[in-house]
């Protein structure tokens, strides 16, 4: 067998194998690039509320907090509760926080959920754990061996001696000029 058989093959194979992972980590780029005008993990909504609260903290007990909790139908998702200052009852649940107001009753209910395949897909773009540290590694080092075996599959004047070269020189000169100028 010659080299550009053994070429393709691996080309080929490794393109197969890592399309998930390349699929999985372009998601989670494109959301991670835009992490200052949306959250890539979580959906958040927020509702307001006015409550009829005892306006000192000393008055405020755990059963007060479910009392209002059940009123907004969050007596489930209960964590904890404190006071940011003498002010303001920070109640921790499942999925969120309510924050209220004691002076004035007002009262913010922020929710998260999750994104579906997003909050997933920047789970593993974070390298989560140590064995997926490695995965991700041989991962990287394979999408070099694809982009290097991509450069000598076509020959000719389309390939890497012609058109190939101009297309990869300026690929390689994008990243560099962004360093240099900006």
């Amino acid at each position: 067998m010659n080299w550009r058989k053994w070429n393709r093959i691996i080309h080929r194979d490794f393109g197969y194998f890592f399309t998930g992972v390349i699929i999985i980590y372009a998601l989670s780029g494109i959301a991670l690039n835009h992490r200052n005008d949306w959250n890539p993990n979580y959906s958040v909504s927020n509702q307001t509320y006015k409550f009829k609260i005892p306006n000192t903290k000393d008055e405020i007990t755990k059963n007060i907090v479910f009392n209002i909790l059940k009123e907004i139908e969050q007596e489930d998702n209960y964590k904890k509760y404190y006071f940011q200052n003498s002010e303001t009852l920070k109640v921790f649940l499942k999925e969120g926080s309510l924050v209220i107001d004691i002076n004035t009753g007002e009262g913010m209910l922020e929710i998260l959920k999750k994104r579906p395949i997003f909050y997933q897909a920047n789970y593993l773009h974070y390298n989560p754990q140590y064995w997926w540290t490695w995965f991700s590694d041989i991962f990287s080092a394979c999408l070099i061996i694809i982009s290097i075996s991509g450069l000598l599959i076509i020959r000719g004047k389309n390939g890497i001696t012609g058109r190939g070269a101009w297309l990869t020189g300026i690929g390689i000169l994008i990243p560099i000029l962004f360093l240099i100028f900006l």
